[in-house]
């Protein structure tokens, strides 16, 4: 049966009505090639707190935020009307602190409603919001890059969900001039004020002449990178860059306007641009209700995903890929729970990582054994310094691995290098700058003003520009080894990951100036621990265990089996015990990991790879 007619026999996708694909194509003489949606970029509000005004007086009863809490862990939920005079009294409390223009409000504690209502407030009062990852206050030791974050952009006001958890983190900052707002309790020693307090301040019409002075200009937040090159560094997300961004992402998947309510079910967290606005502000620009999922997708956390996903019926639902492969294992031994998720949903969205062949084909099983239909996965590409997502996979496609091609209002350019093409790019969502750091902001650009994201791609099939763009992985992480093969880190990691997926969480690709390409694994806890059958299995455990070895092997020879050449193939590889370090600079506030600050700390690791009589724990591969 030839492809054509195999697409035939199979369920048609749950409808989307997806922008069209009307893109312009500049191919310049030296080999650039330049892509923009020939469709005008539809309008947009001037700040994102306009929308907020909007449902508050279109629907004030429909819900906007709802989370889980209290010691039966119910849903607690804000309508909209509720929510704008929260904010509203918020605005005013800051108003009241006379903080000087441009002085940040710090939330250092994860998502949560408070922190929602504390960040629109902020941009009412004309301050910007800067979430932190809690990661910095919580999990670093020595709290170096929290301490580095605060003397960078000086915030006014710091806020907490709890002060006795962020106790050591807000005793290892100066406090000198800062108002320290706690949600639940104080921190003991720590002059602080209630958000409960602040909530209830008098609203007057100050609030009001405040909103109407916010231009697109204004900065709305500052959003840190991951700091995987040094120390993080603080974007300035302007209105303008977050709305016009919300437009851009409704524009090329508009929703039936007789359908249901916008419903989305979402953990990732809101320091990280992906979670803070490409899945916030669309929510709250379509007048929809954000359920926050305090569930992870990871061991012991999980659960409470599941159980969320029992009540809610998203109709746009993300995740990583790892967070779909534990959903869809338990979606399999679970058919109520399939009705539930699959009920109202139109779109399935992941990011992070390449989505695994294997798993799109069980998730696409599910749909139709569910609804008879299959749902589409979309994915986007763009960075924290384009308010996030630039490119979309706008229309039905099989295809994973895609970035799609650029939304209406941004343009896309494509840099000869190598067999690939450098991505850069220019439009309304991109960044004017980093906060504090003029210097840092004069290299961001080219000679065109297009922002140098650093990121690599090629198209599907340069003859047709329209089946899209692959992503390539990072130019800077890519390297050669001794036989002059170039390596393309990013791809190779990815397809690495898939093929020994469920055992393998993530990678590190090791060759540089050596004779073959060698992989440093971390587990699949989870997923090691159902391979064993003993959920109690330690990392040591499982690494050393014949069933996950044999797993890994199994699939990186695969992997090894579909390569032609040095450049794709797999020498080596061990499985490691340590998770990626924070304070190493391994692993991103974005989760993601830097290959280059991993494998400098893991140098040891790496000789063992590389070891001309290697050990037990070193897995030679054909």
């Amino acid at each position: 049966m030839d492809g054509d007619a195999a697409m035939l026999t199979k369920p048609a996708f749950r409808k989307v009505d997806w922008l069209a694909r009307d893109i312009a194509v500049e191919r310049r003489a030296d080999g650039t090639v330049v892509l923009k949606s020939r469709i005008p970029l539809q309008a947009y509000e001037m700040h994102i707190p306009a929308y907020l005004a909007k449902w508050a007086a279109q629907a004030p009863e429909r819900i906007w935020l709802a989370q889980r809490g209290g010691p039966d862990r119910q849903w607690r939920k804000v309508s909209y009307g509720e929510a704008k005079r929260t904010v509203d009294a918020l605005t005013q409390g800051l108003l009241d602190l006379d903080i000087a223009d441009g002085r940040p409000v710090a939330i250092l504690s994860g998502n949560s409603i408070e922190h929602a209502l504390m960040t629109q407030a902020a941009m009412q009062a004309r301050l910007p919001a800067a979430p932190v990852s809690p990661a910095y206050s919580l999990m670093s030791q020595d709290h170096l890059k929290l301490k580095y974050l605060f003397n960078l952009i000086k915030p006014a006001v710091v806020m907490v969900q709890d002060g006795p958890t962020f106790e050591r983190a807000l005793k290892a900052i100066d406090l000198t001039g800062i108002t320290v707002v706690h949600v639940q309790r104080p921190c003991e020693g720590i002059k602080s004020v209630s958000f409960a307090e602040l909530a209830t301040t008098p609203v007057t019409a100050g609030v009001g002449a405040s909103i109407a002075k916010i231009a697109p200009e204004t900065v709305g937040k500052l959003l840190f990178t991951s700091g995987s090159t040094g120390m993080p560094k603080a974007v300035i997300n302007t209105q303008q860059m977050m709305c016009a961004n919300a437009a851009m992402m409704m524009q090329v998947r508009p929703r039936e306007t007789a359908g249901p309510i916008p419903t989305v079910l979402d953990w990732m967290p809101w320091n990280h641009t992906m979670g803070g606005n490409a899945a916030f502000n669309p929510v709250l620009v379509d007048g929809g209700t954000l359920y926050i999922d305090d569930g992870r997708p990871m061991p012991g956390q999980l659960e409470e995903t599941i159980r969320n996903l029992r009540e809610v019926s998203p109709t746009y639902y993300a995740n990583v890929p790892a967070g779909y492969a534990a959903l869809a294992a338990a979606m399999e031994k679970d058919a109520a729970l399939c009705a539930s998720f699959f009920k109202n949903l139109s779109i399935m969205a992941y990011g992070g990582a390449r989505l695994p062949d294997d798993l799109y084909d069980r998730m696409q099983a599910l749909a139709v054994k569910t609804t008879g239909e299959r749902i589409v996965f979309y994915t986007g590409w763009g960075s924290t310094e384009t308010a996030p997502t630039s490119t979309g996979t706008y229309w039905d496609t099989e295809r994973v691995g895609l970035i799609g091609l650029p939304f209406p209002g941004v343009e896309l350019k494509m840099v000869p290098c190598g067999s690939k093409y450098e991505l850069r790019l220019r439009g309304v969502n991109v960044t004017p700058g980093y906060f504090g750091q003029p210097d840092l902001t004069a290299k961001m650009f080219d000679e065109e003003g297009f922002y140098c994201i650093g990121d690599a791609g090629v198209f599907v099939d340069p003859e047709d520009p329209l089946q899209g763009i692959m992503f390539a992985g990072r130019v800077v992480e890519d390297f050669k080894l001794t036989t002059g093969t170039f390596v393309h880190v990013g791809s190779l990691r990815t397809d690495a990951i898939s093929a020994a997926t469920p055992v393998v969480h993530d990678a590190l690709v090791a060759g540089q100036d050596r004779e073959f390409i060698g992989l440093l694994c971390w587990p699949n806890l989870h997923a090691c621990r159902q391979l064993v059958g003993n959920a109690d299995a330690s990392y040591e455990d499982v690494i050393r265990h014949p069933e996950v070895v044999a797993c890994l092997r199994k699939g990186l020879q695969a992997h090894n089996a579909s390569c032609t050449g040095s450049s794709m193939r797999i020498a080596r590889a061990m499985l490691m015990v340590e998770p990626p370090s924070i304070d190493g600079n391994e692993l991103t506030d974005k989760g993601y990991i830097n290959q280059r600050a991993g494998l400098e700390r893991r140098a040891a690791l790496v000789e063992k790879l590389y070891a001309g009589k290697p050990g037990d724990e070193v897995i030679i591969l054909n």
